[in-house]
């Protein structure tokens, strides 16, 4: 049986605008156009940091592999990323329980956690210059009822045997002079340059002889135990298997009833005095909606984004970046008064969420061979490392039955209004 992909109508060339802090430190890979038809075992599509990751991943098991991307690489949604690499998903742990029961909620926020730490021993190992510091996360409670919120939700990650202290308002203030109700410190998450990052997988794949091909896909067909990849150029690439790592849309097919789209704006202020920041600098997010998250960088920028809400049309998520920036510099004056909120960098983007704060990974639902990929959420890039090690196994004839979380045709208890067609009214999302 034969199934067709149509990808020409993808909206990726209009995923971020705005200028991204990242990218200004070094040049990255040399792509090269498709000159000609040719077969590999996997064909990656999209060249950002999931991309990269599976690329990395999979030439390492040994298997033969083009990426493939129009862009230059990394540079859609993956430098609008503020790369913030939480364990912490966007969906606490108490409201994963009610989607999915406790056994299988405190799983997956274990294995989120171990992702960031496989990532970390990736980077260490093979020397990655791209800023990865390991950090601390401070989850603030908005007001009082969050508060309790937050002790209600550290008491239930104990329970699962997650790290983490909750500090109330004397000892948050004493500690990290945060006027704020309530927080959870949870030590195991971190920070990187997301470009970096990408570049720097993308090349570790080359050297085990990844090809990089500059083309724009625009069809798949998967018949019999073969995918063959359509070009604008009209040549045709043919694989085992295909792995979308387009960002947040997989063109061509209907998305599961848990993906929606939305966007979100972020800065990066001039360099700060190092003295004036606040304590370990920690990772800082907020439990509001819309909510406000921080961090530092190497050369002593706050970089700090929020204001998510369900724009889609680029145009209009553009219009929208003046005001976004003023909110988000108001909300860190009030939280981090020592901040110098002069704007060097401001940008925004275009994303994919899910309705349970969760990636979307593994088959793509009756199209045989043809994987997604897509990281979603605060976690992105942790989610993208743990996808690239689910489609590994994957392909080397692995299964486990946690991969059923992350599935696109996952269900479990607390899914069926969405499966209704009833979505979570909040907009908790990705740039982290």
């Amino acid at each position: 049986m034969a199934s067709d992909i149509d990808l020409a109508e993808s909206d990726h060339d209009q995923m971020v605008s705005g200028r991204s802090l990242w990218g200004k430190s070094g040049i990255g890979p040399q792509w090269r156009p498709i000159g000609q038809s040719f077969t590999t075992d996997i064909a990656v599509i999209g060249g950002g940091i999931t991309g990269a990751l599976v690329a990395e991943h999979l030439t390492a098991r040994g298997f033969s592999v083009v990426v493939i991307d129009r862009e230059e690489p990394g540079f859609s949604s993956t430098a609008a990323s503020t790369a913030m690499l939480q364990w912490e998903t966007d969906s606490t742990l108490t409201e994963l329980e009610d989607y999915y029961g406790f056994e299988r909620a405190a799983g997956i926020y274990r294995r989120s956690g171990a992702a960031v730490a496989g990532l970390a021993k990736l980077i260490a190992a093979n020397g990655i210059a791209c800023g990865f510091r390991p950090r601390n996360t401070l989850y603030l409670a908005a007001n009082r009822e969050g508060a309790r919120d937050l002790l209600e939700e550290r008491q239930l990650r104990r329970r699962a045997g997650l790290p983490g202290v909750y500090l109330e308002h004397p000892d948050l203030f004493t500690q990290f002079e945060l006027d704020r109700d309530g927080a959870i410190y949870s030590p195991g998450s971190a920070e990187a340059d997301p470009l970096l990052l990408t570049w720097a997988l993308i090349e570790m794949a080359v050297r085990r002889g990844a090809r990089l091909v500059s083309a724009s896909v625009t069809a798949l067909n998967s018949e019999g135990d073969r995918v063959t990849a359509e070009t604008d150029s009209g040549h045709l690439i043919d694989a085992r298997h295909v792995v979308l790592a387009t960002g947040y849309s997989l063109p061509g097919v209907d998305m599961p009833k848990l993906h929606r789209v939305s966007s979100s704006w972020a800065l990066a202020t001039v360099p700060q005095d190092p003295a004036n920041f606040w304590r370990d600098r920690a990772l800082i997010w907020e439990n509001s909606h819309p909510y406000l998250y921080m961090r530092t960088t190497a050369d002593n920028r706050i970089v700090a984004g929020g204001e998510d809400d369900e724009t889609s049309d680029a145009a209009a998520r553009d219009r929208k970046l003046p005001a976004k920036i003023i909110a988000i510099q108001e909300k860190m004056k009030r939280l981090w008064p020592r901040a110098d909120t002069r704007v060097a960098h401001a940008w925004c983007g275009t994303f994919g969420e899910t309705a349970d704060g969760l990636p979307l990974i593994g088959p793509v639902p009756e199209i045989p061979h043809v994987f997604a990929a897509y990281g979603y959420g605060g976690n992105g890039i942790t989610f993208s490392y743990l996808a690239a090690q689910m489609i590994g196994a994957m392909l080397a004839g692995m299964h486990r039955d946690w991969f059923e979380d992350f599935a696109l045709d996952r269900d479990g208890p607390g899914l069926a209004r969405f499966h209704s067609g009833m979505y979570r009214n909040e907009t908790e999302s990705q740039r982290r």
